[in-house]
Formats: structure tokens, C-alpha cells, sequence
């Protein structure tokens, strides 16, 4: 399952078993990077708040998409999948998301979402590489300075998140494929085997 031994609810004990009682209040079960992260309950809650203070500032739907085409782009599973769940029970039928993961530009999305998602890929793939043209073009969609650097922000905390995840092999929950449609669930699970550029 993970390249090292996720923490267990068998045996938890004090802030653990908090940490597993809250998952399991708001989504049924314990997610598997929660088992992962209990070995480190600072940086599981330093992210908690980081992506909170990210999220705050930001439309839902323009977070959730910003964060897809960064997963997308990291060719994280885990990531993918939570995000496009979001996706799918908050903003789109399974066939429109299928359409967004396989090439966001002809989604039928407004111009306005592929620049971010655009950006999002940017950021993840080479954010050395951004110019100031690049940062007009979100500006010309009319977002503001606050919120270009929000769709930084956002792809550049997903590094961090995805990496950490890709790099132990953490496997995304079950759960997902029992609320995902099944041709939706491989279109979101299956950006790990697929090749960057």
C-alpha cells in the first residue's frame, strides 16, 4: 500500500485518534494520506491551515480546477481523484469532467479556466520558465494581482502534496471509486501512468 507503514487506528492514541475521529465525522472513513501524515501531526495540521488560507481566498470551482490541472500535470492519483470527487459533486456531470482531464482546452470550459489551468500547468512544469507575458494573459481574464497569485499559490502547495504522496506510494482511498463513475474514476486515476509534455 505505502513504502512505509501508514499509522493504524488500532493503537492510536491522543491527538492520532482525534485526527482519525475527524475524518471519519466528515467523510465516513480515514483517508489514507491521514494514516500518513499521523507520523507527523504538526505538518498535518500546518497544511490543513496552509490550504485553508489558500481555499479562503479563492472561488471553489476556480481552486478545485487549478488544483486538477496541477495533479494532472504531477501525474498524482491521489490528488486527481480527491479533486476531481469535489469536481464532480459540486460542479460537473462525469462526461464534462472526463473532457476536462483529457485536454482542458477543449472542454467547453470558459477562456477564463483553461488560462488558469493553463497557468496551474505552468507553475507545475517549469514556474522559472513564467514571464510577465505569461501573467498579463490572466490579467487580460480580468483576475487581479491577489488573485494570479492565488492560482500560484495553489498550484505550487500542490507540489508539495502530490510529491510527498507519489514519492511513498500512497494509493488513493477506495472510496473513490465507489463515488466516481467507473469511466471517470480510470480517467482521473489513470494520470500516473501517463507521460508528461
Amino acid at each position: 500500500m505505502s513504502f512505509i507503514e501508514m499509522a493504524s487506528e488500532r493503537g492510536a492514541e491522543g491527538p492520532v485518534v482525534e485526527l482519525f475521529a475527524a475524518d471519519r465525522e466528515e467523510f465516513g472513513y480515514v483517508h489514507n494520506f491521514t494514516r500518513l501524515l499521523a507520523h507527523r501531526r504538526g505538518v498535518d495540521a500546518a497544511w490543513s491551515r496552509l490550504t485553508a488560507a489558500i481555499r479562503g481566498n479563492m472561488d471553489l470551482r476556480r481552486y478545485e480546477l487549478v488544483t486538477l490541472a496541477a495533479a494532472r500535470r504531477l501525474r498524482s492519483s491521489y490528488c486527481s481523484l480527491a479533486h476531481g470527487t469535489i469536481l464532480r459533486e459540486r460542479f460537473y456531470d462525469a462526461d464534462t469532467l472526463v473532457r476536462i482531464v483529457a485536454d482542458h482546452h477543449r472542454a467547453g470550459l470558459d477562456p477564463v479556466d483553461v488560462a488558469v489551468m493553463d497557468f496551474a500547468d505552468q507553475v507545475v512544469v517549469d514556474a522559472g520558465s513564467v514571464t510577465a507575458g505569461d501573467v498579463a494573459v490572466l490579467r487580460s481574464h480580468g483576475l487581479s494581482d491577489a488573485e494570479i497569485l492565488d492560482v500560484a499559490l495553489t498550484a505550487a502547495a500542490r507540489c508539495f502534496f502530490s510529491k510527498v504522496l507519489s514519492a511513498l506510494d500512497v494509493e488513493p482511498d477506495e472510496a473513490f471509486r465507489e463515488q466516481l463513475e467507473p469511466e471517470l474514476h480510470q480517467a482521473l486515476a489513470g494520470v500516473r501512468a501517463a507521460a508528461p509534455g
